[in-house]
């Protein structure tokens, strides 16, 4: 196995480890360390792979941050405004 899919089995190891931690911002911090660390991984991974497997690396990570995900398409479906939608 590659450099690249095995930082990114790493990356969904420590990922679920954290998920099962408790925490008291409901793992908001965490979810922004794992953004910051995955990007550049989901890169490395394209870089070596290809597009495709890229995608597919991209589609579990957002499987396993679901909620920064959801929370962004709703940003983007406002337009960017911080204001609720009303």
């Amino acid at each position: 196995m590659s450099l690249s899919l095995t930082l990114a089995c790493l990356w969904a190891l420590i990922a679920n480890v954290l998920a099962m931690t408790p925490s008291r911002d409901h793992h908001w911090r965490n979810a922004y360390i794992l953004v910051a660390i995955g990007i550049p991984i989901v890169g490395y991974v394209v870089m070596q792979h290809g597009p495709w497997i890229g995608l597919l690396v991209l589609a579990g990570g957002c499987s396993v941050l679901r909620w920064p995900v959801i929370y962004l398409g709703r940003w983007l479906r406002r337009g960017g405004r911080n204001t609720p939608a009303e």
